[in-house]
């Protein structure tokens, strides 16, 4: 049949209308709203109330954050059926964050990571840590940030809900000279990232060494064994016996922590080599082969099942793998799971374990009039 040219014309541009508008109104109209919900989450045993903030965004990605610790309590992102799970571990009461001792989900500081037998010397004088750590002294000590309770003001942003949390650090807290003010800012994005921004201020000098310290396992439940894991770093700062660095960055080629293609966590995790032995499994920083300040992709990491992927990126010049190795099984969290060891991992982007007291590694001191800033995201998506 002949369609005549005038009949065809009118066909081809009421199909376009059609098409344009079609394309237009999925185009245009977000699966849902972006909001952000406060809500009581409990007394600590002290008595201070504590506030939970819900964030969700356009695509149904939702983050918790409490302001006891800053600590993300759930993160929920899709997986290749496009079903949100939890991708962290946690618990639904401020009693059980209390009684935890892995640092679950927290904002850690004012110096993350180990300093060697609680001390360090600047600008000539000694300063003397709590020893949490054994000998050491471990993530800001047992009155760190992570059991601080952190003052909120929530945003809409372009980008997604944020929570902005600050804190005041006396002069004194935990040993630490200076009075230290700190904001934190979460941003879940309408790309699926948390973003955790972080900068200070001091009125003397100081040392300053944030991070973030949440367990991830992106299949939901069970251990991260499988878990595929990439790190762009060719080296480690190499540790004796209590996990203080040598000051030797060791190269880790052809060993089990070379992580520079995909590799099964679980794989090697258990192998005879001086560095896994000491950490009873991953627990070492690796040197991110990067440019200083740089904001770069430092780690992928892909769930064969779900095929949930997270990059991690930052601007940090160290990357703390972890991989649950102490979790004990003593305490269940979401749905029931019981938290045993290795059914989590941590990468806390930061910079180097005892920087305080290692000359050749990157400065954690801060001075007046100077501001310390760090940004790291945690990007979700489903890997083809």
């Amino acid at each position: 049949m002949t369609i005549p040219v005038k009949v065809f014309s009118l066909m081809l541009a009421v199909a376009s209308t059609f098409c344009a508008a079609h394309s237009q109104t999925m185009d245009s109209a977000p699966r849902h709203k972006s909001s952000i919900e406060r809500s009581d989450f409990g007394k600590t045993a002290a008595g201070k109330p504590v506030e939970l903030y819900t964030l969700k965004n356009t695509t149904g990605a939702e983050a918790k954050i409490i302001t006891y610790g800053g600590i993300v309590t759930s993160l929920k992102m899709p997986d290749r059926k496009g079903t949100f799970g939890q991708v962290v571990l946690g618990f639904a009461s401020i009693a059980d964050y209390e009684r935890q001792t892995a640092y679950m989900g927290s904002v850690i500081g004012r110096y993350g990571n180990r300093i060697a037998k609680g001390e360090f010397v600047l600008d000539g004088k000694t300063y003397k840590l709590a020893k949490n750590n054994g000998e050491n002294h471990l993530h800001g000590g047992p009155g760190g940030f992570h059991v601080a309770i952190w003052n909120a003001i929530p945003r809409m942003t372009d980008s997604g809900p944020s929570l902005e949390l600050s804190y005041t650090s006396a002069d004194g807290e935990e040993g630490y000279p200076g009075r230290l003010e700190v904001k934190v800012t979460y941003t879940l994005t309408n790309s699926n990232e948390l973003r955790v921004e972080y900068s200070a201020t001091t009125d003397r000098p100081t040392v300053v060494n944030l991070s973030q310290h949440s367990y991830f396992n992106l299949a939901g439940s069970g251990n991260i064994l499988k878990h595929q894991l990439q790190i762009n770093a060719e080296r480690i700062s190499a540790t004796d016996a209590g996990s203080i660095p040598t000051g030797q960055l060791m190269n880790v080629a052809g060993t089990p922590l070379d992580f520079g293609k995909p590799a099964e966590i679980g794989k090697r995790i258990d192998a005879d080599h001086e560095q896994i032995k000491f950490g009873k499994g991953y627990d070492q920083n690796w040197v991110l082969d990067k440019k200083p300040g740089e904001l770069a992709l430092a780690a992928v990491v892909v769930e064969p099942r779900s095929r949930r992927k997270m990059d991690v990126l930052t601007t940090e010049p160290g990357l703390q793998f972890y991989s649950g190795n102490f979790l004990d099984g003593s305490m269940k969290g979401h749905g029931g799971n019981v938290y045993s060891r290795r059914t989590g991992f941590c990468l806390e982007a930061q910079h180097f374990p005892d920087s305080p007291n290692k000359p050749g590694f990157p400065s954690t001191v801060l001075r007046p009039g100077e501001t310390y800033k760090q940004t790291t995201i945690y990007r979700f998506s489903v890997k083809e």
